[in-house]
């Protein structure tokens, strides 16, 4: 499909735009955070100021500590789009290098390649996202290369399996009669024609990122207080959900809609670039 039908088809999807917007908003509210929050997000310095309800002076209210809930929600925007798009880096990263080479070359490195998503793959992702944490001190850093780590497997899978056809096209048995090494067909046939679904599969994966995080900060194994974290301010209100739902709710409807915004994007880009999956649509 022609780039300008599929750009007008995206124009006018509603799913598409309504995912555009909860994802431009959290990019929005990481970029601005220094100048939106209003207060301190990290000192809970605000005197008489602990679990103030919503309203006029504190629009989200107030912790068990003091500290304005708005600010930190801003600027947990930040700690969950950087953990998206690192931890994405690192899993786009290892899962196209291997995933081509396994599709590419086949035979033993197919399957030791292959073998080692599947050893990944048999855990299950939040169990084993939180015994690697719990392995080593938790800190951002850590987060960031786990989660990235963990998720490589699902990237390689779909670049070899999208390798494995193209591998036999006449554009590559021709750049192989002209005598172009390896090196060259990998990076300059099979890894262009495999770029758009690693996108997709990358702007899925950022949603995929951030409810670890929340999950990994939730459990304590993500970012450290006084971090503002979405996981880690819906724990510190889990206890106050009668008293003062505010604490978890506002963290909480934020990682839904960050969440819902790629799952958005990604599914509609999907279904754009899939003949099959926009006549079942």
């Amino acid at each position: 499909m022609a780039v300008g039908v599929l750009g007008e088809r995206l124009r006018h999807d509603r799913f598409f735009q309504l995912g555009l917007l909860f994802v431009a908003a959290v990019v929005l509210a990481a970029i601005f955070a220094p100048w939106l929050a209003p207060h301190n997000p990290i000192s809970g310095d605000l005197k008489n100021a602990y679990l103030v309800e919503p309203g006029t002076r504190f629009l989200l209210g107030t912790d068990t500590q003091g500290r304005d809930v708005l600010s930190r929600v801003l600027y947990g925007a930040r700690l969950s789009l950087s953990v998206g798009l690192i931890s994405q880096s690192v899993s786009v990263t290892l899962g196209v290098l291997l995933g081509l080479l396994a599709g590419y070359y086949g035979r033993w490195v197919d399957a030791l390649v292959m073998r080692l998503a599947d050893i990944t793959l048999a855990f299950p992702t939040l169990l084993l996202l939180i015994a690697v944490a719990a392995a080593v001190k938790p800190s951002l850093p850590v987060v960031f290369v786990v989660i990235g780590i963990v998720g490589w497997a699902g990237m390689a899978r779909l670049v070899r399996s999208q390798v494995l056809v193209l591998r036999h096209s006449e554009f590559v048995l021709a750049a192989r009669a002209l005598g172009a090494r390896d090196r060259r067909v990998l990076l300059r046939h099979l890894l262009p024609n495999v770029r758009t679904q690693v996108i997709i599969a990358a702007t899925l994966g950022i949603a995929g990122a951030i409810m670890a995080e929340a999950a990994l900060s939730f459990v304590g194994l993500g970012a450290q207080p006084p971090t503002p974290s979405w996981g880690a301010m819906v724990a510190d209100g889990r206890d106050l959900l009668r008293v003062a739902p505010w604490v978890s709710f506002a963290p909480g409807i934020a990682i839904g809609a960050a969440v819902l915004g790629f799952n958005l994007v990604g599914d509609t880009l999907r279904e754009a670039y899939d003949p099959k999956l926009r006549s079942e649509r």
